[in-house]
């Protein structure tokens, strides 16, 4: 695929991408940083940012305090925000809730963060991941001292930069009936993927990004991930006949979803062959 034809330019990249083929781009590097891209470019953001909730991440501090989190998460949505096109959309992949140091609602603050940066709200997605069986606490058992309440969901916050309605690109879209019914329904029930299955502390399953991918973006648009992790976004990007672009701070990490890239794409490669 000619990136040209997409709009992604050399110019766009400060930084020498570490993995580049076909339409796939991995860039080492901090999503905090405002001098990583130049110019906007991205037409489909689809990310989680780390949860802060103690995570044993690589190269990430996962235990901040709370304003300092809301300050790191301003940065990146402000700076994603730029590189964006008028016409982009962001699916911001983020919790709820959280109870560990401290009762937040991070769902809604990092929602109102994030428009402060320019976004605009459109909806919620809720994430039925449906994995009680995490739970740690109860608070006060069988009693209503001070009882717990945990939703065994995530949020999927979708945001857009001008205008809701998309007047750039291909204007092709490849939903199918089926698939656009089902997933407009604002509750989505899939199961989250396995840490030690992949080889990263917080991996999210293919269906996240594959779903929205495939709703909110036309083929051959620029579908960009600022916290790469194990290179699910990119993955589905290629499968799906987009452009990825993908920021990951740990160069172990980059090398995981290079790996994962590459197998993905050779096993595409022969299901096409045998159709």
């Amino acid at each position: 695929m000619d990136n040209t034809i997409a709009g992604v330019m050399p110019s766009n990249f400060n930084t020498k991408p570490v993995f580049e083929q076909d339409s796939i781009h991995i860039v080492n590097g901090d999503s905090c940083n405002p001098d990583l891209f130049s110019g906007e470019f991205i037409d489909l953001v689809v990310t989680s940012p780390p949860y802060n909730v103690g995570i044993e991440y690589d190269s990430n501090d996962d235990t901040l305090h709370y304003q300092d989190y809301l300050d790191f998460n301003r940065q990146w949505i402000l700076n994603t925000y730029k590189w964006s096109r008028p016409h982009a959309r962001m699916l911001l992949n983020i919790p709820l809730d959280k109870n560990k140091g401290g009762h937040r609602s991070v769902g809604s603050d990092l929602t109102a963060v994030a428009q402060m940066a320019g976004w605009k709200y459109h909806s919620t997605i809720v994430w039925n991941e449906g994995n009680i069986s995490r739970r740690t606490a109860w608070g006060s058992w069988m009693s209503a001292s001070a009882p717990y309440v945990i939703a065994p969901v995530e949020l999927i916050v979708i945001l857009y930069k001008e205008s809701w309605k998309k007047l750039l690109g291909s204007k092709k879209s490849d939903v199918s009936r089926d698939e656009f019914m089902a997933w407009t329904n604002g509750v989505w029930t899939f199961n989250g993927e396995s840490k030690k299955r992949i080889g990263h502390p917080a991996p999210f399953p293919r269906q996240l990004p594959y779903r929205c991918i495939k709703l909110f973006s036309y083929v051959g648009d620029v579908v960009f991930d600022p916290f790469l992790g194990s290179g699910t976004t990119l993955i589905e990007a290629y499968n799906n006949h987009r452009i990825g672009v993908g920021v990951e701070i740990d160069k172990g990490y980059c090398e995981l979803a290079e790996k994962r890239i590459i197998n993905s794409r050779s096993l595409f490669a022969a299901s096409e062959k045998k159709k």
